[in-house]
């Protein structure tokens, strides 16, 4: 057996490699030691820890309204329910999220109708045409795992059917197209802070709004009881009577907000050092045969934590074979597709959805995506690699894929077809 090109462990947030400054840590032990937990108190909003991470949102979106919650998963359920859909309602989501997506849809009352993902996992323009035709209330875009999706062809069709759209940003925060900042293009954005995010405080998110109504709306809904929703209006706020919404309790404590504050300062330096990385491995392993980089909509479409790319002639088998040499290497790869590992970005792991179904029938329902998903290696890039970790990465792709290429490619073909029967 050679040598692994790395010994040490693959960076990731779940081991402690997160970028997180000790300044950083300041900012919640002020919070603490100032007793004032609670966002709604006797201070004016914008000397509270929430309300200066919200403005500061702001200003980084340039956007009129942020709503600083306790999840990216509750942004997207405000971003839904301060629509005032009917119970009941269809919303469009593609295939290929993370199962917070639907689930968000499923808390806001209403029902996911799944869209078909392309080559490079981006949600299917053609698919969802084809899915509007049936009585669909809301479209949700997901920029997943920071490559954004093709805003502009969506946005038309959307504005065709006079459908509203939520943008599921939760994992892109910091990627922009043309100049305007994921999150918002549609009605409403839905961030996270969540520990692997551009922002990271373990747990948390917010939402922006445009329309000042509809933000009135979601801030009463995320538990602003007794008329508290005007704190988050400088000048004068909508006319609405909170008492006509539920209380979700989806609020941001002021110790999370207070850290999340912090770290804007160096949010652009995060996103740098992420963006940098990607481009210098993906140019690095671009002549790595028998594999395609997953492609943006745009030169500037991508946040850069994580690299996928695709086996697109080898069977699933293959793939999950890849991304354990990888391991072996050294390497934190995953066959997204892996038939032994319930990766709950892959749609037939939604059985909340499909009870009673089993998981071969739930994969033929989006047959492109179960298939481009079954091809598919992920590999986390986190902000704290250095040039080294990025080099050992390079090294294992063409230990794995160049000298193994001629066997590989000789043994198979084409991709394995989906399961006839059985999870």
């Amino acid at each position: 057996m050679s040598t692994p090109v790395r010994t040490k462990v693959w960076p990731t947030y779940d081991k402690g490699h997160v970028f997180v400054d000790a300044e950083d840590l300041h900012a919640p032990i002020r919070a603490l030691e100032s007793r004032h937990y609670f966002r709604y108190d006797h201070r004016s909003y914008d000397d509270t820890e929430v309300g200066r991470f919200e403005r500061s949102i702001e200003r980084y979106l340039d956007v009129e309204h942020a709503l600083a919650v306790s999840s990216g998963t509750a942004a997207l359920a405000l971003g839904l329910l301060s629509l005032g859909l009917e119970p009941g309602s269809l919303v469009a989501c593609p295939g290929f999220t993370f199962a917070a997506t639907p689930s968000a849809i499923v808390l806001a009352g209403c029902r996911p109708v799944l869209v078909e993902c392309d080559e490079d996992l981006h949600l299917d323009v053609d698919d969802l045409a084809r899915v509007l035709s049936d009585d669909i209330r809301a479209i949700v875009v997901v920029h997943m795992r920071g490559f954004a999706s093709d805003l502009d062809a969506i946005l038309a069709l959307a504005r065709e059917r006079g459908i509203p759209v939520v943008e599921d940003a939760v994992p892109a925060l910091g990627v922009r197209l043309g100049g305007k900042a994921l999150g918002t293009f549609g009605a409403a954005g839905a961030f996270s802070t969540q520990s692997d995010k551009s922002l990271n405080t373990g747990e948390g998110g917010f939402l922006v709004c445009r329309d000042p109504v509809q933000f009135a709306r979601a801030v009463a809904l995320s538990g602003a009881y007794e008329g508290r929703y005007r704190k988050h209006f400088s000048g004068p706020a909508p006319d609405i009577c909170d008492l006509d919404y539920p209380l979700y309790s989806f609020r941001m404590d002021e110790i999370r907000a207070a850290l999340a504050h912090a770290e804007m300062t160096r949010l652009p330096l995060r996103l740098a050092r992420l963006r940098a990385n990607h481009d210098y491995i993906a140019e690095a392993i671009a002549d790595v045969p028998g594999i395609r980089l997953r492609r943006s909509v745009g030169p500037d479409g991508l946040l850069g934590d994580a690299l996928l790319f695709r086996m697109p002639h080898a069977p699933v088998e293959e793939v999950v074979r890849a991304a354990a040499a990888l391991v072996r290497e050294g390497i934190g790869a995953r066959c997204l597709g892996d038939p032994g590992d319930a990766n709950v970005r892959c749609f037939w792991n939604w059985r909340f959805l499909y009870r009673g179904r089993s998981q071969a029938e739930i994969m033929r329902l989006l047959p492109r995506t179960a298939t481009h998903l079954r091809q598919a290696i992920d590999i986390p890039l986190s902000p704290t690699l250095a040039r080294e970790d990025c080099d050992d990465l390079i090294a294992a792709m063409h230990k794995v894929f160049v000298r193994a290429a001629p066997r590989r490619h000789t043994r198979h073909t084409t991709a394995s077809p989906l399961p006839e029967e059985g999870p």
